[in-house]
């Protein structure tokens, strides 16, 4: 990221929770609001320099941000187990409060969300239930139900993370990796997060929607997105042949161009 990181502090959980953000190009301030929801293991700094050249690519300011437990933002409790709902905080709570810390008025100048993985599935959940408060969202590798291949590649991870250098590798990311990677590892395996499905709760998304995934993403397959266009109709659907989980590193200019296209067809007051 070639913004500066800042903070600001929420209310959460009956908690004060410190939010790591980075603005691009906020002197823009007519531009479009394009937010950036990172992925499972994510953060600010994980984006690297993406978001600055996907906001100079398509006119737009950007927002960054860690969400509670990532980054520089306030860490997970040790003794803190995410619950089956953890993305629908995320999208029902903790983004509208920051929005709203940050005084960004969704209803009068609704922003663009740009989600990847865990991001994208948060990026959904927020457009199902506040369609009003959206001009727009593009989902990269998202999540609407759970895979046997994502609960074995998030084994994979735990794997590495227990026996490689894969937590030294983290903690460059985030203050206290062990806060970002167990609670995303542990509620992914748990037994019942096999059932947690969003395809029911998506089909009352009304704004634009551009939908990703890799061909050979190794976390989901493309039923992930065919299941999105079944859910919503005006969904349109993008498979990235030689692309893995991350596009923005695998295939960042061709992901940039189509997202550019995508929102340049979809101006705010341009769609129903």
């Amino acid at each position: 990221m070639s913004a500066a990181a800042s903070f600001v502090e929420i209310d959460w959980r009956a908690r004060p929770v410190r939010i790591e953000v980075a603005w691009i190009a906020r002197e823009r301030s007519t531009a479009p609001l394009l937010v950036f929801l990172h992925e499972g293991l994510g953060s600010v700094a994980m984006w690297k320099d993406f978001p600055q050249r996907m906001c100079e690519a398509s006119g737009c300011r950007g927002l960054v941000y860690s969400r509670p437990g990532y980054g520089r933002s306030t860490p997970r409790a040790p003794e803190e187990v995410w619950d089956m709902d953890f993305m629908h905080r995320q999208a029902h709570e903790v983004l509208p409060a920051l929005l709203t810390a940050l005084g960004i008025d969704a209803q009068m100048e609704p922003p663009w969300l740009f989600g990847h993985s865990d991001g994208g599935s948060i990026a959904l959940l927020y457009a199902a239930r506040f369609p009003q408060r959206l001009a727009g969202a593009i989902v990269v590798a998202p999540h609407i139900m759970v895979e046997d291949l994502s609960v074995q590649s998030i084994a994979l991870a735990r794997s590495s993370y227990l026996e490689t250098n894969l937590r030294t590798r983290l903690a460059t990311y985030h203050d206290d990796p062990d806060s970002a990677f167990w609670g995303w590892n542990r509620i992914w395996l748990r037994p019942e997060f096999r059932h947690w499905s969003i395809e029911k709760e998506i089909e009352s998304i009304r704004c634009p929607l551009l939908a990703l995934q890799g061909v050979y993403d190794e976390y989901g397959t493309m039923k992930q997105i065919q299941g999105i266009a079944r859910a919503v109709p005006q969904a349109e659907l993008l498979e990235l042949p030689d692309c893995g989980h991350s596009p923005q590193r695998d295939q960042p200019e061709r992901l940039i161009a189509a997202v550019s296209h995508f929102m340049q067809n979809h101006k705010t007051g341009e769609t129903t």
